[in-house]
């Protein structure tokens, strides 16, 4: 069984308090046996009115901000995940990059592949995309896939990461508010959970500019945990024979018709 919390919150454009912030939040898992807490996309710093802060205010992950946390994880069992805005080799741009950090070191990181051109928005304004798959990190016991935010409209990627053996999806977010978001969000992190036969922990950052929203789906596509649009910790505990009941009763992973996506490697 792994416990996870979802840490949901709005991220301020000061990168200490939002430290602040985090800090507390992974003291509150650990005291409630949580084997892993979720944080939203991009807490390092934000600000509605400059989308040019998440370039401006990145920190490198030996920085002031990360090394905190990784001094905050030591001696203790509790994994984080978040992702944060790191310079990138591109002048002017920087990297969303999804971090997994557990007693004093980073286990993971994931540069964002798919970039928020949408809507009206362009993330790839400031942010040079990854170009590598996603790695999986263990917690208790259970394979956990990367994910960020916009990644949940490709089934791709998702399905890539059940297929390499991921029982959990995490998916830190900001998920902005617009017209029927919170349904597009909804069935998104719904059909990814139901047909890859896996848990999704989706955490949305709230506040002005976004949803909130953080949901916990089970492998048959149940909501068994959720936030609204405030500030919220929220617990669910994810169950191997839950996994392994829908494999049995929906084995979609062994009747697919098709091979295991691969990655285009280039660069934007």
């Amino acid at each position: 069984m792994l416990k996870v919390a979802l840490g949901q919150f709005a991220v301020s454009r000061d990168w200490s308090e939002n430290l602040k912030t985090c800090l507390s939040l992974m003291a509150q898992s650990l005291s409630k046996g949580a084997d892993l807490l979720v944080l939203p996309e991009g807490i390092l710093a934000r600000d509605i009115a400059d989308p040019d802060l998440v370039r401006k205010a990145a920190q490198a992950l030996d920085g002031p901000f990360v090394s905190q946390l990784l001094n905050a994880s030591r001696g203790n069992p509790l994994t984080t995940m978040m992702s944060v805005h790191v310079p990138s080799d591109v002048e002017g741009r920087v990297w969303n990059v999804l971090i997994a950090i557990r007693n004093g070191e980073i286990l993971a990181q994931y540069r964002k592949l798919h970039l928020y051109d949408a809507f009206s928005a362009k993330e790839s304004a400031n942010v040079t995309p990854g170009l590598d798959v996603p790695p999986l990190v263990e917690v208790a016991g259970m394979k956990v896939g990367l994910m960020t935010c916009y990644d949940v409209r490709f089934p791709e990627l998702a399905r890539r990461l059940a297929l390499d053996g991921a029982d959990v999806l995490v998916l830190p977010s900001a998920w902005v508010k617009g017209p029927l978001k919170e349904m597009h969000w909804e069935v998104l992190v719904t059909a990814r959970a139901l047909e890859n036969t896996c848990y999704m922990v989706a955490v949305g950052e709230c506040g002005e500019r976004n949803i909130g929203n953080s949901r916990v789906i089970d492998p048959l596509g149940v909501t068994i945990a959720g936030a609204a649009e405030a500030p919220a910790l929220v617990f669910a505990e994810l169950d191997p024979a839950r996994i392994a009941h829908a494999k049995m009763v929906l084995p979609v992973l062994e009747n697919r018709r098709f091979d295991k996506p691969v990655l285009q490697n280039r660069a934007d």
